[in-house]
């Protein structure tokens, strides 16, 4: 058991992907889930038995030194599931975004991991595409973002049947629309000052079904977002440069257009991870493990919780409308 010092808590779909990965890497891991028919699914895609019964049982029955952790669990376990693993010791945490159940979860989690001295990160895989680091790199060649607009349109007829913990579609938004809001503003900075419009409802997100917006970012970029979940429409993000338009639409493609031209063309990707596991999983992953040794928050891609926590504030804009 000693030489299995990675946890990985969940035995569901996103669980299921992030075994893949471990595998590749040959890393030696544990699996901790609580239901049985989670688990036989989990046995049967990746030929690996997870224990059942939850984590807390687990623990209580298995005492070995754990140094990382990746957290796979139901959204509304997410921050449970962080705190005791912070209180247990592990030190290197993974945590699916957005890092806890609620706002207030994410808050008490990025509290107790800066008073234990602990690392997590939220999982924002996005970051790690193929699409993104090659954008990244056409940005920095020239110069800088100028401007840039997102959507985060989610298409409610496939929420709404969705089994989920009571609390979770109400927190939609960071539950997953905050992926594609993290990317936009992890490639255009951070946004500074902004203001922010919504209108409607839907049954199930009660706040709001409009969102509209337009600032500038710590860069000196001028941003724009909307999203309508009450009408059609898809992820996506457009980055300008001074040569050039960058379109992620969808976020795993990129496609470019050039200045002085009216063509799109689509940009080709060294990407055969991103084909052969969940994209931007695989990198995302390696970046994690190899934090252990290569630490720096200042240039690592991974989202820290700290930073999360310290995100909230124009999340909270964004989901409730702010004027500046």
């Amino acid at each position: 058991m000693n030489k299995q010092t990675i946890l990985l808590a969940g035995a569901g779909p996103m669980a299921i992907e992030y075994a893949k990965v471990l595998k590749k890497l040959r890393k030696e891991f544990v699996v901790v889930g609580r239901g049985k028919q989670s688990a036989t699914q989990f046995e049967k895609t990746t030929g690996i038995k997870p224990s059942i019964g939850g984590l807390e049982d687990y623990l209580s029955k298995n005492n070995f030194p754990i140094q990382e952790a990746i957290i796979a669990v139901s959204e509304d376990q997410l921050g449970t599931v962080a705190i005791k693993l912070i209180q247990y010791g592990v030190k290197s945490i993974l945590i699916e975004k957005p890092g806890g159940s609620s706002f207030e979860d994410i808050k008490t989690v990025a509290t107790k991991a800066g008073v234990s001295k602990t690392k997590i990160f939220v999982a924002y895989n996005r970051r790690f595409y193929s699409s993104v680091a090659e954008a990244r790199e056409i940005i920095k060649k020239d110069g800088g973002v100028l401007s840039l607009h997102f959507e985060f349109t989610e298409i409610a007829d496939r929420i709404t049947p969705l089994k989920k913990a009571p609390g979770v579609k109400e927190n939609w938004l960071m539950h997953n629309s905050s992926h594609v809001i993290d990317l936009a503003f992890f490639l255009g900075g951070q946004p500074k000052i902004f203001s922010a419009y919504i209108k409607g409802r839907l049954p199930w997100h009660p706040k709001a079904s409009v969102f509209a917006g337009a600032g500038i970012t710590e860069n000196n970029a001028i941003f724009s977002y909307q999203a309508n979940w009450e009408a059609p429409g898809r992820w996506g993000i457009e980055i300008l440069t001074k040569n050039k338009r960058l379109i992620l639409k969808p976020l795993e493609k990129l496609q470019v257009q050039k200045k002085g031209s009216f063509e799109i063309s689509e940009v080709s990707l060294d990407n055969q991870v991103d084909i052969d596991f969940k994209p931007g999983l695989y990198k995302q992953v390696k970046a994690f493990l190899d934090s252990k040794q290569n630490y720096t928050a200042k240039i690592t891609l991974l989202c820290t919780i700290a930073e999360q926590a310290g995100n909230l504030n124009f999340y909270k804009k964004i989901l409730e409308g702010y004027h500046a």
